[in-house]
């Protein structure tokens, strides 16, 4: 299933550019932030729902003809989230930003193990890749989502900053947001219970899984060597609890769904070692096989309430081809895959 999000039908509003407000009672907009030289006379619009791009920009720019349009294209006069666009049947997805400029865009740096699935003004939801780190540490000095989207709001305003709301393990992929300010950023983590409406991760785990689905529950506490584990002591640490489902399983792998009620440090792939099952690739948490050049763990789905418009969001991903190429020998027994 492609990344999507829930939001609110209509074809698209032209979108204010960082540092504008918009006259309600006159429909204009007005600045308040210095003319930015990158762009030359840019306007954006919002995609609201599925489109092609041709039909999108016809509809907005009603002055201009078809043959114009293209021609715009053509000269990397139009870009969709910051990156130049120059095909009229490029599909766009709710959640889009589509600039038009009279000038030449400059092209923005391309992201590298990471694509923006939906940006606003408070929110950045992005796909990170297996082996790309979320944020460094001091000592450290390599590439991170972080870092890159830092860079990306920065493009158009110099003083944007990104915070960290939570993190993926560098081995895992999928589904992750940061925000674009401290508010924001404390809105969501102060009320992620509730924020939170879903989110659940595809898990690759050796051996195979008799039960259909089960509940695992302990106290998570964190070694001398940094490495997480289950209390054999209630109340001894952070509780945490891991649901998970049976998709598919076979005599070697099971692919397993894991919704978390609790966001603990490593909390699936101890409670996955816990139940006998490590994550495939897991060295650190008990696994043996070498099945993956990765992690066999991915964040699928993240469901959440917008926290400033209250609008319900919703983000899902394929689940990685490399999870499901061990169960197409036809050995593998279906358990709830649809």
């Amino acid at each position: 299933m492609s990344p999507r999000a829930a939001s609110k039908g209509g074809r698209g509003v032209a979108a204010p550019r960082p540092g504008e407000r918009r006259n309600e009672r006159r429909g204009e907009r007005e600045s308040s932030a210095r003319p930015e030289k990158k762009r030359n006379q840019e306007r954006q619009y919002a995609v609201l729902e599925q489109s092609e791009l041709l039909p999108f920009l016809l509809l907005h720019l009603k002055d201009k003809g078809r043959n114009a349009v293209k021609s715009m294209l053509a000269r990397g006069q139009i870009a969709v989230n910051g990156e130049v666009v120059k095909l009229y049947n490029h599909l766009l997805q709710p959640g889009a930003t589509v600039a038009v400029s009279h000038g030449l865009i400059v092209e923005r740096a391309p992201l590298i193990g990471l694509r923006i699935l939906h940006e606003d003004d408070d929110l950045i939801v992005v796909h990170k890749d297996s082996g790309l780190l979320s944020i460094a540490s001091d000592k450290e000095n390599e590439l991170t989502a972080y870092r890159q989207l830092t860079a990306h709001v920065r493009e158009a305003d110099p003083a944007s900053r990104i915070f960290v709301v939570h993190r993926l393990d560098r081995d895992t992929s999928g589904v992750m947001m940061f925000a674009k300010s401290e508010y924001v950023q404390q809105q969501l983590q102060n009320d992620w219970q509730n924020a939170v409406t879903e989110r659940s991760y595809i898990a690759l785990v050796e051996g195979w899984v008799k039960k259909s689905e089960g509940t695992v529950t302990s106290w998570l506490k964190e070694s001398k060597t940094l490495k997480m584990y289950s209390s054999p002591y209630p109340n001894d640490g952070q509780h945490a609890v891991t649901h998970y489902k049976t998709l598919e399983t076979n005599k070697t792998v099971s692919l397993l769904e894991v919704r978390l009620e609790t966001g603990r440090k490593n909390q699936i792939r101890v409670h996955m070692e816990d139940i006998g099952h490590p994550i495939v690739g897991d060295k650190k948490y008990g696994a043996r096989l070498k099945l993956l050049n990765r992690l066999g763990l991915h964040a699928r789905v993240l469901a959440f309430v917008h926290p400033t418009s209250g609008e319900s969001m919703r983000f899902e991903t394929d689940i990685p081809k490399s999870f499901l190429q061990p169960f197409q020998t036809g050995e593998s027994t279906p358990r709830h895959r649809n």
